[in-house]
C-alpha cells in the first residue's frame, strides 16, 4: 500500500530541483554575446574563431546566415548560437511550407544533435522593417515566421529553437521616451510581430547604435552616446536619462506596452562602436562605449521603465572587423570588430565573463612578414590610376579624413593602398608591380597606430562568399519548385 507522505516528499524535492535549474538558467542565461559576420577578404579559420570566443568564455554568437562552415566549426563547442536567414531569402520562405521545411532540414535539423550545434534562435530576416528598403521585405516576415514554426514543429524543434526578427531601431519613433510607438506604417505587422512572438515565448530582438545617432546628427550631444554621465540629459515626466541606449530602449519598451506588450523581453541584437573609418570612431571611443555598455548592463540597474531588469541578451556588434563590406554607410562599416580581421585584440576590455581582458586568436596562419610599397626610387607623381585600381579591390578605408592612416603622407597612402591589394592576392609577386612603381620589402613599414597588414592564409572551404552562397541556395530552391 502506498504512504503518501512519502510520495509527496518525492514531489516536492522534484519540484525544488526543477526550480532550481529553472533559476540557475535564469541566471545564467543573461549574458554578453557577439555577432561573428564573414564579409571579410581575409577569412580566420572557422575553428580558430570558435577556439577565441572559448577562450574569451564567451557563450552565445550571432550569424547572419547558416554558413556550414561556420556551425562544424561550433559542433560540440556548446556555445549557444543564433542563425540568421537574409532578408532575400524571406520570399520563398514565406510562400512555400516546401522550402521552409528544406531550410530548417538543412540549416538546423542537421546541425542541433547530441554534440552538435545549440542553436537557440532563428533570425528571419534582419532589419527587414528599415526605412531605407522602403517595404520591399515588408509582406514577407509574417508568412515566412508561419511557416518556419511549422516546419520548427514538424522538425520536434518548435519548444526549443525560437524563431525572431532583428529590428532596427528606426521602427519605432518618438520625441521622449515614455511616447514611444511604432512607425504608423508599420503598426499592423508590428502588432502581429509581437502577437507571434509572445506566443511562441520569443524575445523582441532589436539593434541599437548611439554611434549612428552621432555620426548622423551634427546637433547630437556626444557625451549623451556614452556612459559616463551627460551634460545633455534629457527629462521625461520622473525619469531622466543620462544616455541614448536607456533613452532608445525604453522607447521600445513604450512602443511595446501601448501594444499590451511591457513586459516582453528584449534582446539587443547589435550594439557596438567602430574604431576607424570617422572622425568619432576611434580605438579610445570604442573602448569607452563597450565596456560602459557591459558595465551597465551587467549591473543590473536596468532603465527608468524597466527598473533592475535590464535586457535578456546584448550581442556585441562585433567580434571580426569586415574588410569586405559596403562603405555606402560610411567608411566605418568595415571597423566595428573588438578584434581585427586576425583575431587580434584592439583594446582591454572586460567583458564581464571571466576574463579581465580579452584574450587574442591562437595558432592564425599568416603569409610571410613581406610588404609591398611604393618603390621610393622611381617617379611618384602620376599614381592616381594605380592606387584607384588596387582601392577599388582592397580595403582602403583606414586612408581617408578620420582615419587611423590619414595622416601618412602622399608616399604612405600610395604604399598602404600596394599592400592591402599585394596581401589580398595572397601576395602574388606579381601583384606589387604596378608598372614597376611598387616593390616588396621585408621591413614592416606600419607607422603609429596605421598598421599596414600581413594577410592570413585563404581557408575558407566552400569557395563562395556568404551572399553568393544564398543566391545559389535560392536558384536550387526556386528549380526544385519549377521542375
Amino acid at each position: 500500500m502506498p504512504h503518501p507522505p512519502r510520495i509527496r516528499a518525492a514531489q516536492i524535492r522534484v519540484i525544488l530541483v526543477v526550480v532550481l535549474l529553472l533559476l540557475s538558467v535564469s541566471v545564467t542565461e543573461s549574458a554578453i554575446g557577439v555577432n561573428w559576420g564573414s564579409v571579410s577578404f581575409h577569412r580566420l579559420k572557422p575553428s580558430t574563431v570558435v577556439d577565441l570566443l572559448k577562450d574569451n568564455k564567451i557563450q552565445k554568437v550571432k550569424l547572419f546566415d547558416a554558413d556550414p562552415d561556420a556551425l562544424k566549426a561550433l559542433m560540440g563547442s556548446g556555445i549557444q548560437v543564433m542563425v540568421g536567414i537574409p532578408n532575400e531569402m524571406l520570399a520563398p520562405l514565406s510562400s512555400s511550407t516546401a522550402a521552409s521545411d528544406l531550410w530548417v532540414r538543412q540549416n538546423v535539423s542537421r546541425y542541433v544533435v547530441k554534440g552538435g550545434v545549440d542553436i537557440r534562435y532563428v533570425a528571419v530576416g534582419n532589419e527587414p522593417f528599415l526605412t531605407s528598403y522602403s517595404g520591399q521585405f515588408q509582406s514577407y516576415v509574417v508568412p515566412a515566421l508561419l511557416n518556419l514554426q511549422q516546419s520548427l514543429a514538424r522538425a520536434n524543434l518548435a519548444g526549443y529553437v525560437k524563431l525572431v526578427v532583428p529590428c532596427n531601431a528606426d521602427a519605432y519613433e518618438s520625441s521622449l521616451p515614455s511616447q514611444g510607438a511604432f512607425r504608423p506604417e508599420l503598426t499592423q505587422i508590428m502588432t502581429q510581430l509581437v502577437q507571434f512572438l509572445n506566443s511562441n515565448g520569443s524575445p523582441f530582438v532589436v539593434n541599437i547604435y548611439p554611434f549612428l545617432s552621432l555620426y548622423g546628427n551634427s546637433d547630437f550631444p556626444q557625451d549623451y552616446a556614452f556612459f559616463e554621465g551627460t551634460s545633455h540629459a534629457i527629462t521625461d515626466g520622473p525619469n531622466v536619462y543620462s544616455n541614448a541606449f536607456d533613452g532608445n530602449f525604453d522607447t521600445l519598451v513604450a512602443a511595446l506596452n501601448k501594444m499590451g506588450y511591457g513586459q516582453m523581453p528584449i534582446v539587443i541584437g547589435e550594439i557596438g562602436w567602430p574604431t576607424d573609418g570617422a572622425s568619432s570612431a576611434n580605438l579610445t571611443a570604442a573602448r569607452t562605449f563597450n565596456q560602459g555598455l557591459i558595465n551597465h548592463v551587467l549591473s543590473n540597474k536596468g532603465t527608468p521603465l524597466r527598473p533592475g531588469a535590464p535586457p535578456m541578451d546584448i550581442y556585441l556588434f562585433s567580434l571580426l572587423d569586415e574588410g569586405a563590406k559596403s562603405v555606402l554607410p560610411g567608411n566605418f562599416e568595415r571597423h566595428w570588430g573588438i578584434f581585427s580581421f586576425d583575431g587580434q585584440a584592439k583594446y582591454p576590455l572586460n567583458l564581464g565573463l571571466g576574463n579581465k581582458l580579452l584574450k587574442n586568436a591562437r595558432n592564425v596562419q599568416y603569409l610571410p612578414s613581406r610588404w609591398c610599397v611604393a618603390n621610393p626610387s622611381h617617379d611618384l607623381s602620376d599614381l592616381a590610376n594605380h592606387m584607384k585600381l588596387a582601392c577599388s579591390v582592397a580595403d582602403c578605408t583606414t586612408l581617408n579624413y578620420g582615419g587611423s592612416c590619414n595622416g601618412i603622407g602622399a608616399k604612405g597612402n600610395v604604399s598602404y593602398a600596394f599592400n592591402s591589394y599585394y596581401q589580398l592576392q595572397m601576395q602574388n609577386e606579381r601583384s606589387c608591380d604596378f608598372d614597376g612603381l611598387g616593390m616588396i620589402t621585408f621591413l614592416d613599414p606600419s607607422v603609429g597606430e596605421c598598421r599596414f597588414l600581413v594577410g592570413v592564409t585563404d581557408t575558407t572551404s566552400s569557395g563562395f562568399a556568404p551572399y553568393e552562397r544564398w543566391i545559389i541556395v535560392y536558384v536550387l530552391i526556386v528549380w526544385f519548385f519549377m521542375v
